[in-house]
């Protein structure tokens, strides 16, 4: 057994947290050759049963968290990537950010019927604003439940009748390892883009850490996600919107440079305003430091600068259009 001091990774308390942050655990664990605990610990998301849209969800699930990792109660923190507002402390830094999981939403039912031809008056379950657009303009004949609880109660409610099916990120099912008779319908990027980061985690810890935990940290760095999450969290930035507004951001580097699909919903679903963007990046960038962030020494090229201002050009080109008439 290692004589070395673990490294404390604060998570919430929910099983998704924690299935997530034991994750992370066992690979930092691995590259660090040292112990990894888990530091529960609980937010204001976890304790506040309102609507996410009546209380605003900008911070809800990270903010207490960080105030930990600042108190020295923690060594790091893992947060779900489409949670966490765009503003880090001056103290933090996101110091990994794994290869993203499926970024996907799926539609679960009992019977396996598309979403979009559910019987008039089907009730659908889901908390999220952006979600809520999406499934009126998909399915404008069935009636949204505005819900909250874990991914196990949902599939309760949709597996006892109570709903006849319920709007779930594809990552937090697999993250789970939820077994269900449920039938899912996934749904495609294209036709309906998900959150900023959603299916992405990021690690977190101080801006002073010691350097042996920052290299370790960043043996778990997947670059392409990083770039990629860089370009969604700056259209949401640069629209001033919260975390649970409702607009969709995925980007994806390709061979042709990084591109971006934006959506901004009117909040009952009838408008739209979007735009499906491609900017050249250095592939030699990402075959040199596949694994690693920052700027290329041999030519210049800095990724994460060109994934934040393509970023914040695809914002301004969205209010431009009129996004913020939509967004609250």
């Amino acid at each position: 057994m290692s004589t070395l001091a673990p490294i404390r990774l604060g998570t919430r308390r929910s099983a998704l947290a924690q299935a997530q942050s034991g994750h992370v655990a066992d690979a930092l664990a691995a590259v660090a050759g040292r112990p990894v605990e888990l530091v529960p610990i609980v937010s204001e998301g976890d304790t506040n049963r309102a609507s996410l849209s009546e209380i605003g969800g900008t911070g809800i699930f990270a903010n207490r968290l960080r105030e930990a990792l600042i108190a020295g109660e923690c060594d790091i923190l893992v947060h779900s990537l489409k949670d966490l507002p765009t503003a880090v402390p001056s103290e933090l830094v996101i110091a990994a950010t794994p290869r993203r999981a499926d970024a996907r939403d799926v539609v679960i039912t009992r019977g396996g019927t598309p979403l979009h031809e559910l019987r008039h008056g089907s009730t659908v379950g889901t908390g999220s604003p952006r979600r809520i657009a999406q499934v009126r303009r998909r399915a404008p004949h069935a009636e949204v439940v505005d819900i909250r609880g874990n991914v196990d109660s949902r599939l309760e409610r949709v597996a006892s009748g109570e709903l006849d099916a319920v709007i779930l990120a594809a990552a937090g099912l697999t993250r789970l390892g939820s077994e269900t008779t449920l039938r899912r319908e996934s749904l495609g990027l294209t036709e309906w883009p998900t959150a900023p980061g959603q299916g992405a985690l990021a690690v977190e810890t101080t801006a002073d850490a010691p350097d042996d935990l920052l290299k370790a940290l960043a043996q778990l760095d997947h670059l392409e996600t990083r770039i990629a999450v860089t370009v969604e969290r700056a259209v949401l930035a640069g629209l001033e919107a919260g975390c649970q507004a409702p607009m969709a951001a995925h980007a994806v580097v390709t061979e042709d440079g990084i591109r971006v699909r934006a959506v901004v919903y009117e909040p009952g679903g009838g408008r739209r305003i979007g735009l499906d963007v491609t900017e050249s990046l250095s592939r030699g960038y990402i075959r040199r430091n596949g694994s690693g962030n920052g700027a290329d020494a041999a030519d210049g090229a800095d990724p994460m600068r060109t994934a934040r201002e393509l970023g914040d050009s695809a914002a301004h080109r969205l209010l431009e259009q009129g996004a913020a008439d939509l967004l609250p």
